[in-house]
């Protein structure tokens, strides 16, 4: 007899289907649960029945054993009773244990926590980001060969792809917490990726062409960070939050590490025109794997699990849609205006070194095509190792009790101060080794950002971490147009040691507004 139909038999009233007992498979598992009977009515004495479970599993098929075992209790009221549970309680503890294994049994791929794998998929965009951005500071050197470019039409073309960069932070961190950062981020890498497969075709048609392609690609680059915050504020809990960025910002760096690399290559082989229809066709691979995997928030996901669904929804701010933005009190806040400055500081250093690092190098160190790509990977390496080594020192720290806003203040004081003090030394090194070792140690030291301003939008305000990243790179990308646009100037009327002069004074700027006004704690609900 099965075990629904003894315990049923014992049942003083009919119980319905789903009050029955529940047996599922646990593998290679043996529970054993008591539950006691006692109804004067039914029976003279106390009736203790033992129930186990065992299961085995074989090739994806499986099978479940029940033994219900009868042991006489005497109930009387010299006897100690037996420890005993109600049997709903156990119905319910053995359903919901079942509902667990059950989720953890298959091949490891398809427990692979799903907020994890959003993490990944925005880390390839942004690889593919900096893969299309930075084969430009390669490819412009045969280019202004071939066109008769000088340096001041070389820093216009380099800042022409900011131009469209500055109009779509905003509005693509209003499109994403309104619309949801899946179709943002979608948008955004297809538009990209289009116009970095023009961009030789523009090239040929004329210096305005080629102005306004490197535009429209900035257009869809724009939209990325905001949609990739918003999308993170969602999907990872607040202890997971520095690590996670960290990742995805590494693949800005990694992908410049891949785009530097391979560019001289492309272009030795196959000409320059080769590097963008190359690098622009892989963002329809991606956003193929995108609209198939990924989804804006956890709540829209039909595939999660429900284990993952409660941590997330657990351990994460909520996320209603944002239907009016506080525009007044959002400027109204000394730590919003902490984080926008300090980008601004941060940024025109970091868009100086991405667009003009080939340049310093086959101009200053007498480096040619080739060597000025290889070595510019190691910088953009080391940016990417140290920005996840500095995502689990921030998230250590926090989870050991330290403040958000003190380990925010620290990163980011690391992030300014060191790239300061190795940009001070190129002026005093003799040796191309020596100087590509400051670059390494300056972006190294650079990366300590990802866990100190960029994680700081969703502290400050979880619900408007897409906007306010937006207004923040505002200020980040007009740095470097005005940085990029500038450094061509003082380069036709200076030097090198002129242009390193102003970026470490920024950065100077940005450690003392960024440590007397910013904060870890959240401002705006």
């Amino acid at each position: 007899m099965s075990a629904k139909a003894v315990l049923s038999s014992f049942s003083p009233t009919p119980k319905s289907p789903s009050s029955l007992i529940s047996v599922s498979r646990r593998n290679l598992s043996c529970h054993v649960r008591y539950i006691t009977i006692s109804s004067p009515s039914l029976f003279p004495r106390c009736c203790l029945f033992r129930l186990s479970r065992r299961s085995s599993v074989k090739r994806g098929a499986w099978k479940s054993f029940a033994d219900v075992k009868s042991e006489p209790y005497d109930v009387s009221e010299s006897a100690p009773a037996p420890e005993s549970v109600k049997f709903q309680d156990v119905v319910n503890d053995v359903v919901l244990e079942d509902k667990e294994d059950l989720d953890n049994v298959g091949p490891w791929w398809e427990h692979f926590p799903k907020r994890w794998v959003i993490v990944i998929l925005c880390f390839s965009a942004f690889l593919l980001c900096n893969m299309d951005r930075v084969n430009m500071s390669i490819a412009i050197l045969p280019m202004s060969a071939e066109y008769n470019w000088n340096p001041s039409t070389v820093g216009l073309i380099q800042s022409s792809f900011f131009w469209g960069y500055l109009l779509t932070q905003i509005a693509g961190g209003i499109w994403a917490d309104t619309v949801g950062g899946k179709q943002v981020l979608g948008f955004g890498v297809i538009w990209w990726s289009i116009a970095t497969v023009l961009t030789p075709v523009a090239a040929k048609l004329g210096l305005p062409f080629l102005l306004v392609v490197r535009a429209f690609m900035g257009i869809g680059e724009g939209v990325a960070m905001p949609a990739m915050n918003n999308i993170l504020s969602k999907w990872v809990p607040v202890a997971e939050r520095s690590r996670s960025l960290a990742l995805v910002y590494s693949g800005m760096y990694l992908g410049s590490v891949t785009g530097l690399a391979f560019s001289p290559f492309l272009i030795h082989q196959f000409g320059w025109p080769s590097v963008f229809y190359s690098f622009g066709s892989l963002g329809t691979v991606w956003f193929a794997i995108w609209l198939n995997k990924a989804q804006s928030s956890p709540l829209e996901d039909p595939e999660l699990r429900p284990q993952e669904k409660r941590l997330i929804t657990a351990n994460s701010v909520s996320k209603e849609p944002v239907k009016t933005i506080p525009w007044r009190l959002i400027l109204s806040k000394a730590p919003v205006w902490a984080l926008i400055i300090s980008h601004f500081c941060h940024n025109w250093g970091t868009f100086i070194l991405l667009t003009w690092m080939p340049t310093y190098y086959n101009q200053v160190l007498k480096f040619n095509l080739m060597e000025s790509g290889l070595f510019c990977v190691l910088p953009w390496f080391t940016m990417a190792v140290s920005a996840n080594v500095g995502g689990w020192i921030a998230d250590s720290l926090v989870s050991k009790g330290v403040s958000v806003t003190r380990v925010r203040k620290i990163m980011q004081t690391v992030g300014f101060l060191g790239p300061a003090f190795f940009l001070t030394q190129l002026s005093h090194v003799n040796s191309p080794a020596m100087a590509v070792l400051c670059m390494t140690c300056s972006q190294g030291t650079d990366a300590f950002s990802q866990s100190g301003l960029y994680s700081n939008h969703q502290d400050i305000a979880p619900r408007y971490s897409g906007i306010l990243l937006g207004l923040s790179n505002t200020a980040g990308v007009l740095a470097g147009v005005l940085g990029t646009a500038a450094t061509g100037y003082i380069l036709q009327h200076g030097s090198w040691d002129d242009v390193f002069k102003v970026s470490v004074g920024l950065y100077l700027v940005g450690t003392v507004v960024w440590n007397l006004f910013s904060t870890g704690e959240k401002i705006l609900d």
